[in-house]
């Protein structure tokens, strides 16, 4: 049963798209349904993480806005910091889903027991996950992804029962 969550953030939470203020900074787009998403798997009791290969201060105060303390940013090695987190939880592959969308997540999505990918990810990432979820990045593709992991787990009428 997956219990523990991790998340890609650009191409996955947001579009990937990355606008840049000459007085704010970076500006990135998030959905509000995948924050609805985290929040769900949150008060089902699984575990989520972040990781991703930039570091962007956006990403921590939208991760931290959601409760999501496990944030991993400036990652070249997606997988290094999987192992140091999965021993460190005592999980096994099987118990974990990923979502990511681009070459530097491959590895990663052939290790967890669920992968997925979202709808405008390249052929070869899709070629190596689990689903491919019918949603572009930073447009609900984590809320239906978090959503398929509840189902899975025979957890969806404890969701309708809250809400």
């Amino acid at each position: 049963m997956i219990k523990y969550i991790f998340l890609d953030v650009d191409g996955v939470l947001t579009d990937g798209a990355i606008i840049y203020s000459e007085k704010h900074g970076e500006i990135k787009n998030f959905h509000v349904r995948d924050g609805l998403g985290i929040k769900l798997a949150q008060k089902l009791g699984y575990e989520l993480f972040i990781l991703t290969g930039r570091d962007s201060k956006v990403t921590e105060f939208r991760c931290l806005e959601l409760g999501i303390e496990n944030i991993y940013q400036g990652l070249s090695d997606k997988v290094a910091e999987y192992e140091k987190i999965k021993s460190r939880y005592g999980f096994i592959d099987e118990d974990a889903a990923y979502i990511g969308d681009d070459i530097n997540d491959i590895a990663l999505l052939k290790k967890v027991g669920f992968s997925a990918t979202v709808s405008d990810a390249p052929e070869y990432v899709k070629d190596v996950v689990d689903m491919v979820v019918p949603i572009e990045g930073g447009k609900g593709a984590v809320r239906y992804f978090i959503e398929e992991i509840i189902k899975r787990n025979g957890q969806w009428e404890k969701v309708l029962d809250i809400y």
